[in-house]
């Protein structure tokens, strides 16, 4: 069997999730961010889940989702509901998962082309 390697060159992509860093294409992120196919948004001011609330929601939306995946580490840690109404009403649906369970399904989300953005939580 013939094994090829295919590289996205269309979007931003997660090549590796560590306990501290995520690695995008070929850049580590050590700090909490937000990831849409196109971009990537640094800095993103939250270091557990516990911390997200209504607030934190216009800077996703600027990113103008469709679908949220949360990444909150290495264990899935739900948010304050106020977090999640602030998306849910504006009609964005919004998954919580730990951070390798997020980079595979934002990987595969944007591979569909689909408009996703993975917001990652990555302790200080």
């Amino acid at each position: 069997m013939d094994l090829s390697l295919d590289r996205p060159d269309n979007y931003l992509f997660v090549r590796r999730v560590g306990a501290r860093s995520v690695t995008v294409v070929d850049r580590d992120f050590t700090v909490s961010f937000l990831l849409a196919p196109d971009r990537a948004v640094e800095n993103w001011p939250v270091t557990a889940s516990g911390e997200l609330d209504a607030s934190h929601v216009d800077a996703i939306l600027e990113l103008k989702p469709e679908l949220v995946i949360l990444g909150t580490g290495e264990r899935q840690v739900f948010p304050d509901p106020a977090f999640m109404a602030g998306l849910l009403r504006k009609g964005i649906g919004i998954e919580v998962m730990d951070n390798a369970a997020a980079a595979r399904t934002y990987d595969l989300l944007a591979a569909e082309n689909r408009r996703v953005v993975a917001a990652f939580i990555l302790p200080a």
